[in-house]
């Protein structure tokens, strides 16, 4: 007797709990079908990046006047960063130029820019031949240095390269190793006219990125690209600018369906997606990494300013 009033007094609490089993599923069914219908239409809507603060007032600043030779220390004897140009090439490293065709037109500008071990033999067609400055990040320094016959022994030319980052590395004050290093190569090819950013300077840079921005470099764990810097100096030495590859800073929050992915970088086909790289890097909180879409958002403001005009894609 007892033994069935137990089965009957069980059978209503497993009932009830096969109901909210049903129930929990539905909610579970029903909150991924919601994830997944959002995750599907982020890149349908502009891609909010990390660039300017609420209601942060931008300050206008005359990059003109960062002129000057206090900016710029030789790495060996007593020379002056004087290079100035009416007119402007600057040809950036992403795969955007690879079938542009646009290499006699660079080649035929007054003053070629690249940045880093960006190399043209191979590419000719594309990004041209000519090197009148080349920007230089410390993480770059080894790779510029392997190839002496690509970046730093042109019989053809005399290029400058101006070489950026932490001033204990690179500063003369720090005569860090490759600060050494660098000094043993501006030595031996004569042809080189080899310049550091003083750190002074690169302090300048960081207020020019919280004044553009609003946000404070270190405390946004933000790191300037090599982008950044050349861009700068660009408009410093240049009175038009003509950018190669650079896309529009909405470029990445663009639905592009089936459309083809785009090396990081023209030179390494197998290397990252250039649109899931800046999209990390914009979107990260943790760790120190490159704001690419909010340096193409003030490269637009800049552009207004100071002639600069992109091409391959064109979008100013």
């Amino acid at each position: 007797m007892g033994l069935k009033i137990s089965k009957r007094c069980c059978f209503p609490l497993q009932g009830e709990q096969s109901h909210r089993l049903v129930i929990f599923a539905a909610i579970f069914v029903l909150m991924t079908l919601l994830i997944l219908y959002g995750s599907n239409n982020v890149n349908e809507s502009v891609y909010a990046p990390f660039h300017v603060a609420t209601n942060y007032a931008i300050k206008a600043t005359d990059l003109k006047k960062w002129s000057g030779k206090d900016g710029y220390v030789p790495f060996h004897g007593n020379k002056s960063m004087n290079l100035r140009c009416q007119k402007c090439a600057l040809v950036t490293s992403s795969s955007h130029v690879l079938g542009s065709r646009a290499g006699e037109d660079i080649d035929r500008t007054e003053c070629v820019i690249r940045m880093n071990d960006a190399p043209t033999l191979g590419y000719e067609t594309d990004v041209g031949n000519q090197t009148s400055l080349r920007v230089v990040a410390h993480s770059s320094v080894f790779r510029v240095i392997r190839k002496p016959n690509e970046f730093l022994q042109r019989p053809d030319s005399n290029p400058v390269i101006i070489f950026w980052g932490p001033p204990s590395k690179i500063g003369k004050e720090g005569k860090g190793t490759l600060y050494r290093l660098i000094q043993r190569v501006s030595m031996t090819y004569n042809n080189l006219s080899c310049f550091s950013i003083t750190a002074n300077k690169m302090r300048r840079f960081d207020s020019l990125f919280h004044r553009e921005t609003g946000r404070d470099r270190q405390k946004s764990h933000s790191w300037l690209s090599t982008g950044w810097f050349t861009m700068v100096i660009a408009i410093e030495m240049c009175d038009s600018v003509k950018v190669y590859g650079m896309v529009p800073p909405n470029h990445c929050g663009k639905s592009k369906a089936g459309s083809k992915k785009m090396p990081y970088h023209y030179y390494k086909p197998r290397g990252p997606d250039e649109c899931v790289t800046y999209l990390q890097n914009e979107g990260s909180r943790r760790g120190n990494h490159h704001r690419f879409i909010t340096e193409k958002q003030v490269f637009a403001r800049w552009a207004k300013q100071y002639n600069i005009t992109f091409t391959h894609p064109k979008w100013f």
